[in-house]
C-alpha cells in the first residue's frame, strides 16, 4: 500500500512538471493535474491537500538534484576560480530550464516562508560549497561575497528573461553572451584585492592623498560642472 502511495505521488510530480513545461506556473491546478495524471480530481487531495503542498513536494524532490548538478560541475574543476565560474554557468543554465523556471516561479508565489526555510536547509551543501570556494580564494567574509555572487546570478537570470521570445525561448547565443559576462564579472569583481596600498585608506582625506587631482578638480569650475553633467549622463544599470 504505500508502495503504491509512493508510485503515485511520483505520477503526479512527473505530471505537475509536464504542465510547469507547457504552461508555465498558471498551467498547475489540480484539475488540469488530475486530468494529466488520469485521477478523479477529489484523488489527487489524497496525496496532497493544497497546491502549496504539492509546490513544496516539488521543489524537496527537484532542487537537491539541480544542485547536485552543480556541485559535481564544481568538483570537477582544479581551482577556485574554475569552481565559481562552474557555479556561475550552472546556475544560468537552469535558468534555460522550463521546469526549473517554473517551479522557482511557482515556489515565489505558493510557499510561505516556513517551507523556503525548509527547502533552503535540504541544499545548504551546495551553498556551503561556493563559501569554501571563496575562502580558498581569500575573501576574509565569504558569506557576503557569496550572497554578492548569488546577487550576479540573478541579474543574469532576469536578463535572460528580457531576451524571451513570445514563446518564452531564450536566444541561444544571448544566453551564452550573458553567461560569458556573469562569469567574468563575478570573477573580477569577486577577486580578493592583493594590493591593499591601492585601497584608499577611510581616514584620509582624497584631497590629501592626491593634492594633484584636487588642485585639477578645484581649479577649472568649467571641469567639475561638465564631470558632473558626464555623470548624470551615465547609463544606470539594468533595472533601475
Amino acid at each position: 500500500m504505500a508502495e503504491h502511495r509512493q508510485l503515485q505521488q511520483a505520477a503526479l510530480l512527473d505530471a505537475a512538471r509536464v504542465l510547469l513545461a507547457e504552461g508555465g506556473r498558471d498551467a498547475l491546478n489540480f484539475s488540469a493535474l488530475a486530468a494529466r495524471a488520469g485521477l478523479a480530481r477529489s484523488s489527487v487531495y489524497e496525496y496532497f491537500r493544497s497546491k502549496s503542498e504539492l509546490v513544496e513536494a516539488l521543489c524537496t524532490a527537484d532542487l537537491p538534484l539541480w544542485a547536485a548538478e552543480i556541485e559535481a560541475a564544481m568538483t570537477a574543476r582544479d581551482s577556485a576560480a574554475e569552481r565559481i565560474e562552474a557555479y556561475v554557468r550552472g546556475q544560468v543554465a537552469l535558468a534555460t530550464d522550463p521546469v526549473h523556471r517554473a517551479v522557482v516561479a511557482v515556489a515565489e508565489f505558493e510557499l510561505d516562508d516556513a517551507a523556503r526555510a525548509r527547502i533552503r536547509t535540504a541544499h545548504a551543501g551546495l551553498t556551503a560549497m561556493v563559501v569554501r570556494t571563496l575562502e580558498d580564494l581569500g575573501h576574509r567574509r565569504p558569506g557576503v561575497a557569496a550572497a554578492l555572487l548569488q546577487g550576479v546570478v540573478e541579474a543574469a537570470v532576469r536578463q535572460i528573461d528580457r531576451c524571451r521570445d513570445g514563446a518564452g525561448t531564450a536566444d541561444a547565443a544571448a544566453v551564452r553572451e550573458i553567461s560569458d559576462a556573469a562569469a567574468r564579472f563575478a570573477l573580477d569583481g569577486l577577486r580578493p584585492a592583493n594590493r591593499p596600498e591601492h585601497v584608499q585608506p577611510e581616514h584620509v582625506h582624497p584631497e590629501r592623498a592626491h593634492p594633484e587631482r584636487a588642485h585639477q578638480e578645484h581649479g577649472t569650475p568649467e571641469r567639475r560642472d561638465g564631470g558632473a553633467d558626464r555623470a548624470a549622463d551615465a547609463p544606470r544599470p539594468a533595472g533601475n
